[in-house]
């Protein structure tokens, strides 16, 4: 196994009571590699599996290096050791039910969060499509952001190259969200933006110099 194997952040468990299925798996991490063997954590519980083997609904494609692609009902995922657990079907969200907002003194509504359990500082866009990132701040997430779907995306400086990814989490105060689409730009942005690849999970409403976003059920 790769000395770099890391230690992994707690991942959901399921809501059922008794023994887990695949209709309630939530989430899927790669601990290690050894050869054509990769070390699964799913939900919470370690499983070494060979290239085609199965389990509980994940199984093991192709091991390259520290990463790993697996399939889980039709859907393929690419996993890195030390990085996130993926969602897969289970939860779209975990945490609270809403998120409160004040403006700051330039009328922005500014928030702390995190991506991927990395921290940073995020800037409400209703008018962005999906949230987006630079490339620095995509660098210092972690995020492997140049194997994204390359695109381009219009800009107040004309158009500009655009890397599409999907976020594994994405934490505001109290509330997280799961696979939530981002572009990563060579903008100087100090924050992200958050947009509605994020926001349109929400109900929005709007009193003064306060928002709230209210979890669409």
């Amino acid at each position: 196994m790769q000395a770099r194997a890391a230690i992994l952040p707690l991942v959901l468990l399921a809501a059922a009571v008794g023994a887990q299925t695949a209709q309630t798996l939530q989430t899927v991490a790669l601990s290690g590699t050894m050869g054509t063997r990769a070390l699964l954590i799913i939900d919470g519980q370690a499983q070494m599996l060979a290239a085609g083997q199965e389990h509980k609904g994940v199984k093991l494609i192709s091991v390259q290096g520290d990463q790993a692609e697996v399939e889980r009902a039709g859907k393929k995922l690419q996993l890195r050791v030390g990085a996130a657990p993926v969602n897969v079907g289970g939860a779209a969200v975990q945490g609270g039910s809403e998120i409160v907002l004040h403006a700051s003194g330039g009328g922005h509504f500014m928030a702390q969060g995190s991506i991927n359990q990395r921290a940073t500082r995020f800037m409400v866009d209703t008018g962005a499509t999906t949230v987006a990132i630079s490339q620095a701040e995509a660098d210092r997430l972690g995020l492997d952001w140049k194997k994204g779907d390359r695109g381009a995306a219009n800009t107040a400086n004309g158009t500009v190259p655009a890397f599409r990814v999907q976020l594994n989490a994405l934490r505001v105060g109290d509330v997280e969200v799961f696979n939530v689409e981002a572009v990563v730009l060579p903008a100087n942005m100090p924050f992200i933006l958050l947009g509605n690849s994020f926001l349109s999970r929400f109900q929005m409403r709007r009193d003064n110099d306060v928002m709230r976003l209210e979890l669409k059920r």
